[in-house]
């Protein structure tokens, strides 16, 4: 006689949470006391850059104060508490800048807990990207005048680190504040490694520009030069060009004016 099975022991139905009770939410919120926990200060630099002639320029502050009183800094300032980092950014480009309507996308957060040494401030970093035509523009709201320094890349490809700034007039090198070097550089590094699969090199040109003047931005951000009759293929099989029918005036033979087909946004 077969011998039979012993029941199966019932497998217990997994115990539900509670849902959350609205009103304990919110009186939890109404206690809350957020001064028992260190809060560091949020801000947002600009790494503002365009292309002048042959070099990659940025825009920066003399500072008045303390600290790093005399030296040169990036575009920036201390988020609100009802604002959003691309508000912020946007905020800072208008008043210290005067622009609105350009390119501007979220670099990266620098965190190092001593880069500013008043307090413990994180550091959210954008780049904008401009034309030269449109750079003439820069008329801040307040503060000082800024300075258009050229930007000297010691390093090679994307190997990234800090770079130098030397001064339009005399070549001589300005002194940066907090770890302005570092975000120039993080900001160089990711529009070198962005530019062969982006048409981000558009937004460095002006609405109607040559070949050449294509050829100048990507040589100015890679930091060396590029085979002509190679580079002039790819960019017209690209299809981000068209022939606006124009050509540009001067010595020589007139050259061809084209335009960016914006399919999508960078």
């Amino acid at each position: 006689m077969a011998k039979s099975s012993p029941p199966r022991a019932r497998k217990k139905a997994p115990a539900r949470a509670p849902k959350p009770s609205v009103d304990d939410e919110a009186a939890f919120l109404a206690s809350y006391d957020a001064s028992s926990f260190p809060r560091p200060s949020v801000a947002v630099d600009v790494v503002l850059l365009t292309v002048d002639e042959a070099d990659l320029v940025t825009l920066l502050l003399p500072r008045g104060d303390h600290p790093f009183k005399g030296a040169f800094s990036l575009p920036g300032g201390f988020v609100g508490m009802g604002e959003s980092l691309d508000d912020a950014a946007r905020r800072v480009l208008a008043e210290k800048a005067g622009l609105s309507g350009v390119f501007l996308e979220q670099l990266y957060t620098f965190g190092s807990p001593r880069r500013d040494p008043r307090t413990r401030v994180i550091s959210v970093a954008y780049y904008a990207l401009v034309s030269r035509p449109r750079s003439a523009e820069v008329r801040p709201v307040s503060g000082p005048a800024p300075v258009w320094g050229r930007i000297d890349v010691p390093w090679e490809s994307e190997t990234g680190g800090p770079v130098l700034v030397k001064q339009p007039e005399d070549g001589s090198a300005m002194v940066l504040a907090f770890d302005h070097a570092h975000i120039l550089g993080m900001a160089v590094k990711r529009i070198r490694g962005k530019l062969d699969y982006t048409p981000i090199g558009f937004q460095l040109l002006p609405e109607r520009f040559t070949l050449l003047d294509l050829q100048t931005v990507h040589e100015t951000i890679l930091g060396r030069p590029v085979n002509k009759d190679s580079f002039r293929r790819r960019m017209l099989a690209s299809g981000q060009l068209e022939a606006t029918g124009e050509h540009q005036q001067g010595a020589g033979r007139p050259a061809e004016l084209y335009r960016f087909v914006r399919r999508s946004a960078v």
